[in-house]
Order: C-alpha cells, then sequence, then structure tokens
C-alpha cells in the first residue's frame, strides 16, 4: 500500500514549460549558493544549493511538490 501511494505521489505532474522554469530557477539557485557560500555565510550557501539541487530533481523527474500535495500552480 506504501509503495503504491510513494508511486502515485511521485507521478509526473509537470509539463514541458514548468520542468524548463524549474531546471533554470535550479541553476540559478546552485549558483547563487557557491557565490553566497565563498562572500557571505557558508549556512546560506548551502540552503540556496540544496533548494538548487531540489529544483533540477523536479525538473528531471517532472514533477512538483506543490502540486503533488494538491496546490494549482501557474506552470
Amino acid at each position: 500500500m506504501v509503495i503504491f501511494f510513494m508511486g502515485q505521489f511521485f507521478k509526473p505532474n509537470i509539463q514541458r514549460r514548468g520542468r524548463i522554469a524549474r531546471g533554470i530557477i535550479g541553476v540559478v539557485c546552485l549558483a547563487a549558493g557557491i557565490i553566497a557560500g565563498e562572500k557571505f555565510s557558508w549556512r546560506a550557501g548551502f540552503i540556496l544549493m540544496a533548494a538548487g539541487l531540489f529544483a533540477l530533481f523536479e525538473a528531471a523527474r517532472g514533477w512538483c511538490l506543490m502540486r503533488a500535495c494538491g496546490l494549482k500552480t501557474k506552470l
């Protein structure tokens, strides 16, 4: 039962436009994380890089966490 539910939860739920947007957001967050980690705080850099990696994961899977939780998004 749990495996079936998780399979439905991670089912692709965004189209090409949303994947491209999340890919761009991921790259921007990674770059900002690297810059913030070097210039300001390693904690801020870590948070931004984690957000960037998560956005790239969403883009690669074609999956959006907010949509999987039932919220409607534009992309």
